[in-house]
């Protein structure tokens, strides 16, 4: 894998870009009528199956608003980062619906678990339609989330700050729907050499977590120790998924929240804000990096 490309990403599908009438002004030319291509915003309600004392029960945890594509990546990260799962060995199939188990005629991804979920439903009440920007909506507290951790593994390489540097170039280059739109967030699955291994894209940066984490998941390719990169700021839901996933350090182009800081301290995860150009800030655990 080291120096190469292995999978950035998938070819963004037909329906996650529409075309919108605009008025365009300039201060050479004034008004102008252009054509401008659009991130598609679109539910997606995410469904568990499972049988629980001889009964089967169907449950509908969140509707997000996100980009079609990558939806049973989307379900997987999404479950993953719950604490609903711990892998995919904890899932028995998924399908595609045009209707949930509410009744309602809604794109939802249904995945079939091979026992009880590990996380108290009571706690993942998400059964609501959240934006695209919510990664914590319908919980009442913090209290609860599932957390991972970042241990030192023997032998483990540093990361220079040439790879820091390079990472957010390289996702930036992934990102095909960003390119058609500008609406778009991303996230890339990086090794230790900086080599981009997986990128996803959505109009939510939750969901654009959620589906590399997935995506990784269903490659058999654990994230425990790679390197995530995000194309914005590194928010306390972001730093959450990664911190189940057991990635070794977030990178961000933007600025973390003083949660996130908080939460990748204790997770073991070395958090990167402010990356771009020739310059970083490092927050947490900064002895992975070397001088």
């Amino acid at each position: 894998m080291p120096g190469k490309t292995q999978d950035p990403g998938p070819s963004q599908p037909a329906e996650s870009v529409s075309e919108s009438p605009s008025l365009h002004w300039s201060s050479a030319e004034g008004w102008t009528s252009v054509p401008e291509k659009l991130a598609i915003e679109a539910p997606l309600a995410i469904e568990i199956s499972f049988e629980r004392q001889g009964q089967a029960v169907r449950r509908v945890l969140a509707v997000t608003m996100r980009t079609p594509g990558s939806d049973e990546e989307l379900a997987l990260g999404f479950l993953l980062a719950e604490g609903l799962i711990g892998g995919t060995g904890d899932v028995a199939g998924g399908e595609s619906a045009a209707e949930n188990s509410r009744g309602e005629r809604i794109a939802t991804r249904r995945v079939a678990l091979r026992g009880v979920p590990r996380e108290d439903l009571q706690r993942v009440s998400r059964g609501l339609i959240t934006s695209a920007a919510c990664g914590l909506c319908g919980r009442p507290t913090l209290e609860g989330l599932p957390r991972g951790e970042s241990p030192r593994r023997t032998g483990e390489e540093p990361i220079t700050p040439a790879i820091v540097l390079g990472i957010p170039g390289a996702l930036r280059r992934a990102q095909k729907g960003f390119d058609e739109t500008g609406g778009s967030h991303g996230a890339g699955l990086f090794d230790r050499s900086g080599a981009l291994i997986l990128a996803r894209e959505d109009v939510g940066r939750h969901n654009a977590v959620d589906k590399v984490i997935g995506a990784a998941l269903l490659r058999g390719l654990p994230p425990a120790g790679l390197i995530l990169g995000l194309s914005g700021r590194a928010s306390f839901e972001l730093v959450q998924k990664a911190s189940v996933a057991g990635v070794a350090a977030v990178v961000a182009v933007g600025a973390p929240s003083s949660l996130a800081v908080d939460l990748a301290h204790a997770s073991g995860i070395t958090l990167v804000g402010f990356t771009r150009g020739e310059r970083f800030n490092v927050y947490t655990h900064a002895d992975r990096l070397k001088a």
